[in-house]
This record gives structure tokens, C-alpha cells and sequence, in this order.
């Protein structure tokens, strides 16, 4: 082989495989936080904040303050999940579902020896949507008569 010949298939493949290494350097997975807060009237604010990759992601946990029934303390759940999607450097589309399990009373009876109980069961109630969103900026995804959902997306610097 003649040596320009070989010397330029060996730059060739140099600066090709250089090429490969910095776009697969540049497509390095990031890290994101979504930060949820729900403002109910006039009480302090509740925030769950999750760090997540592209993709999906879940988080499944008990709310601070119980709801009695029967004097018993019956756990309410909270549940954030979705799917994040990155559009772009500072561009993404974020599903989530925010959601809770409410106690609720299905019926009651009495008891001679222990007085009246009641029985209850759980449903689960949330908010599902389907948004753009630019990071680092709060978007309000829900507001009613008792309070507003926004939700906040940051992208980690690499």
C-alpha cells in the first residue's frame, strides 16, 4: 500500500472514531429534578422533589398526617409518576400523575361492648397531565377552588 494512501486511511479512521467518541460524550445521560408543589389555601406548602434520568420514573410514600378513624390512625398514600421525556437542551414533555388514597367511611355499626365503629375503605384521586415544559422554569399544571398544583423541572449541569 502506498504510504499517502495509508496515511490518510489512518487519519480517516483517527478522526472518525474522535468523532464518535465526542457525540457519544455530548449524549451523556443527565440528571433532572421535578419538584412538585401543592398549595392548599392558606396552610404551608407541600412539595415532593424526585431526581430522575430520561425516562420514567415513580415514587410511592405516606403523607405526614394520618386521617383518624375509629381513633386509629389510617395512612394516606402519595404517589408521584410518569415519564420524562428531553425534547431538548432546555425543552421537555413531562406525563405525571400526582396522586393520594383518601380514607372514606362505607358504613357503621354498634357494638354493646365496644360502642359504635365504623368501616371504611380507600379510592385513589389525582391529577394526570401531559405537558411541555422548559427547565428551570415552574409551570401551574392545575388551580381550583382549593389550591394549585405547579411543577418544576431542572436539568443538573453535566
Amino acid at each position: 500500500m502506498k504510504p499517502r494512501l495509508m496515511f490518510a486511511l489512518l487519519l480517516t479512521l483517527f478522526f472518525g472514531h474522535a468523532a464518535v467518541v465526542r457525540a457519544a460524550a455530548t449524549n451523556a445521560p443527565s440528571n433532572y429534578q421535578i419538584k412538585v408543589t401543592m398549595k392548599n389555601g392558606k396552610a404551608d406548602p407541600n412539595t415532593l422533589l424526585i431526581a430522575t434520568q430520561e425516562g420514567q420514573f415513580e415514587l410511592d410514600t405516606l403523607q405526614k398526617n394520618p386521617v383518624k378513624i375509629n381513633s386509629n390512625d389510617v395512612p394516606v398514600t402519595l404517589k408521584l409518576n410518569g415519564t420524562l421525556n428531553v425534547l431538548g437542551e432546555r425543552k421537555g414533555l413531562l406525563r405525571l400523575f400526582l396522586g393520594r388514597t383518601v380514607p372514606y367511611i362505607t358504613g357503621s355499626y354498634s357494638n354493646s361492648a365496644n360502642g359504635s365503629s365504623a368501616t371504611y375503605s380507600q379510592m385513589q384521586v389525582g391529577l394526570q397531565v401531559s405537558v411541555a415544559v422548559t427547565f428551570g422554569q415552574p409551570l401551574l399544571v392545575q388551580e381550583d377552588d382549593s389550591g394549585q398544583v405547579t411543577v418544576l423541572v431542572t436539568r443538573e449541569d453535566k
